[in-house]
């Protein structure tokens, strides 16, 4: 059923968030929870009616400029629409939470060119976009990367390379492919560059869509770049800048896209608890009447509250333009970490229910192990976040990326 608002929100939401909530909601609700049975039964399909009708409400657009016919709207209104998706289909929300990450790479790094060409159809779903920097034998770690783009004279580059788990692989017309354009031994900070390659262009092909561990629906397939031509106005960003339009893709959009597709699974593993002990008669009472039951769910509580506030505090943050890189981090590993935590406790709470296939409470839990790897692991994660702790220096891309500057004062941020 439709929900508002917790009221601990309120310092972070406006009344236009409000009304997008309520949007959302009614999305979700509707269009998406009326195709979730027709997706889990179809794993080896790829969802294409949902990101249409996303598209046309224009939240592919939701940070893109009115200029360019997005809704200009910010990052909490884009956690409010990944999370309220995924409460119903994590796999609706990956969609859209893996398009709006190469378009924020597009409205940050782009030049006035590649912007007017690309951002309009972005903004109202008729192209999609993809972000292209996993491969096969390197996962993601960017300097590792070895798909190659090679000058080819007459201001063409040749690309050619693997990329793996690609979110929206099938749906995208655009693809944002991060190659290595300097010898090996160049640092990756330098050696890196990301290029715009349109998905029909002559090389470029699509591995087929294979079933997952859960997310059914959404396509997350192997990009394969078989000697690919591209102008040199392709270049997204500028020569050996790759590094940057990854690194910062990830840490302001990836990240809190992520944490609000856990928060998602985190609200619907609670209220799916909740209804099944009030319901469930044990021992001449109900489950929730017993205390040690309510021991564990009052702790799937807390750490709801948790993961909400940590969530939509770090975006709040970042709408502010608060240098707030550490903060995004922690909440997408918070997040996960929280969510998956309930999830355990949602599965043995439930017994061998847990278990049944045309039960949700299993796609919430496959659906869940989604969260953990993109964007940086937890390992990945503490790392960064004990350099936090001891004052290491570390870039800010949160304040950097808080407006859009012109391409010639984009570069490396400052540390903090």
């Amino acid at each position: 059923m439709p929900t508002t608002p917790p009221a601990a929100l309120a310092p972070f939401l406006t009344d236009a968030h409000l009304q997008l909530w309520e949007k959302a909601e009614a999305f979700a609700t509707g269009d998406v929870a009326a195709r979730v049975e027709r997706m889990e039964a179809s794993p080896h399909t790829v969802e294409r009616m949902l990101p249409e009708l996303m598209g046309k409400l224009g939240w592919f657009g939701i940070t893109i400029p009115p200029a360019y016919g997005g809704m200009g709207a910010g990052h909490v209104a884009r956690t409010i629409l990944v999370h309220r998706l995924a409460v119903v289909s994590a796999a609706a929300a990956a969609i859209l939470q893996a398009g709006l990450i190469p378009v924020g790479a597009l409205c940050h790094w782009g030049t006035p060119e590649q912007e007017t060409q690309w951002l309009p159809g972005a903004a109202d779903g008729t192209v999609l976009l993809s972000i292209a920097v996993t491969e096969p034998d390197t996962g993601g770690h960017i300097g590792g990367i070895e798909t190659i783009a090679v000058p080819a004279g007459n201001g063409q580059w040749v690309i050619s390379g693997e990329k793996l788990h690609i979110g929206n692989s099938h749906l995208a017309g655009l693809h944002v492919v991060v190659a290595r354009t300097a010898p090996a031994d160049t640092t990756a900070s330098r050696a890196l560059t990301a290029f715009l390659v349109e998905h029909d262009r002559k090389g470029v092909s699509l591995a087929p869509h294979r079933a997952r561990l859960g997310l059914h629906g959404f396509s997350a397939s192997r990009l394969i770049l078989d000697r690919v031509r591209v102008p040199a106005t392709a270049i997204l960003g500028e020569l050996g800048q790759g590094l940057h339009v990854a690194q910062s893709s990830s840490i302001v959009y990836g990240r809190p896209n992520l944490t609000a597709l856990s928060l998602g699974l985190h609200e619907a593993f609670t209220a799916t608890t909740a209804r099944w002990l009030q319901a469930r008669p044990r021992y001449g009472a109900r489950l929730a009447d017993h205390p040690v039951v309510r021991d564990r769910l009052g702790a799937m509580q807390a750490r709801l509250h948790h993961a909400t506030s940590t969530a939509y505090h770090a975006v709040h943050l970042l709408d502010q333009g608060v240098p707030c890189d550490s903060v995004l981090i922690s909440a997408k590993h918070t997040g996960h970490e929280l969510a998956a935590a309930t999830g355990r406790d949602a599965m043995e709470l439930h017994g061998a229910h847990a278990l049944d296939g045309d039960y949700a409470l299993q796609r919430l839990f496959r659906d869940i192990q989604h969260t953990y790897a993109p964007a940086g692991t937890g390992e990945f994660q503490r790392i960064h976040l004990a350099n936090t702790a001891l004052g290491t220096p570390t870039t800010n891309w949160s304040q950097h990326m808080a407006v859009t500057p012109s391409p010639a004062a984009r570069g490396q941020p400052t540390a903090a």
